[in-house]
């Protein structure tokens, strides 16, 4: 009998520790993410420690990706300084690291034209709803897009209050 509990509880034991090798959350033990920058025209995002570039990738925007976002609905994905303000572990996106548009000037500007800045802009993974599909360029309503696995890196080395500056 105290084999047999002995064996059963190995078992569980390399359920649990396969199942988490799946995890979309990972580990991060590298130098810091001091900023993030977008550069909209090229479709390239960086991660860098300093002044040193410690990832890159490409990426896809809002569905009018030309110009800064000054409303909501208008599909822009917003250009200036920002930080890194939330995380969002079940997003409807993979994951999702929030961007703190709009800022006290955006919505100013939106104000002094009578309309809304929008928000909930994110660096987000594909759809959960169509995660391997294809998506045209430039898709999202405002937001950054880069594969899943992209993003669970990114997940693990952004801190939030990181900034993040996008550039047209």
């Amino acid at each position: 009998m105290g084999m047999r509990l002995v064996k059963l509880f190995a078992a569980a034991l390399m359920v649990i520790g396969l199942a988490s090798c799946g995890s979309k959350f990972k580990t991060y033990n590298g130098p810091e993410v001091t900023q993030i920058v977008v550069n909209k025209g090229a479709r390239k995002m960086y991660l860098l420690h300093h002044d040193k570039v410690l990832k890159d990738y490409d990426i896809e925007l809002g569905f009018t990706a030309l110009g800064h976002k000054t409303q909501e609905g208008d599909g822009k994905t917003p250009e200036g300084t920002y930080f890194i303000d939330r995380r969002n572990p079940n997003s409807s996106f993979h994951l999702s690291l929030g961007i703190s548009y709009p800022n006290e000037a955006d919505v100013a500007q939106a104000r002094a034209r009578g309309v809304s800045p929008g928000g909930d802009i994110f660096i987000h993974g594909r759809p959960n709803d169509n995660p391997r599909g294809k998506q045209s360029p430039d898709w999202t309503a405002g937001c950054i897009s880069v594969t899943n696995r992209q993003m669970e890196t990114i997940y693990a080395m952004v801190k939030n209050g990181t900034q993040i500056t996008i550039n047209p």
